[in-house]
């Protein structure tokens, strides 16, 4: 027999019933209707804004402002440090994108990266990135790598 669209249920204990509030003591929730006693949240119409502390200074008045520029069109670059190329990849290896990616050491093939000089690089290595630093070009070029520096836009090596 074929799954229709009204034979579809919710498990059993998924569900459970809208609680009707002031409809008398029986039902749990009579009388104060789950407000508690008097005050401003107990009267109909209550709205206490977000961050509101009774009168006193906000947590949010107290912090200091936010300031500056915000470039919304930064990019931001993932750092690859040299001494984890030196251990993930073998001699005369390419160091690429698409590399990188299997290696895992970016998540996403069109992803800007950055190579930078932490560790140390003690085997030649071909490396393609958009960015390196100068102390990392620095370093490759002495243990007898070859560098290849991408444009932004064609990062992925296409």
């Amino acid at each position: 027999m074929p799954l229709r669209p009204n034979d579809l249920r919710s498990p059993a204990g998924a569900t459970r019933p809208r609680k009707r509030i002031g409809r008398g003591n029986a039902s749990g929730t009579g009388t104060y209707a789950g407000k508690g006693l008097k005050g401003q949240k107990a009267r109909s119409g209550n709205d206490l804004r977000a961050g509101f502390e009774g009168g006193q200074m906000a947590m949010v008045r107290k912090m200091p402002r936010k300031r500056g520029f915000h470039n919304p069109f930064r990019i931001e670059y993932t750092a690859v440090n040299l001494g984890t190329l030196n251990d993930r990849f073998p001699a005369g290896a390419t160091v690429d994108a698409a590399s990188l990616k299997a290696a895992r050491l970016i998540k996403r093939l069109d992803e800007p990266f950055k190579v930078l000089a932490t560790g140390e690089i003690a085997h030649a290595l071909t490396v393609r990135a958009p960015k390196i630093s100068a102390a990392a070009r620095q370093k490759i070029e002495a243990a007898g790598g070859t560098i290849e520096e991408l444009n932004a836009a064609s990062a992925n090596g296409a």
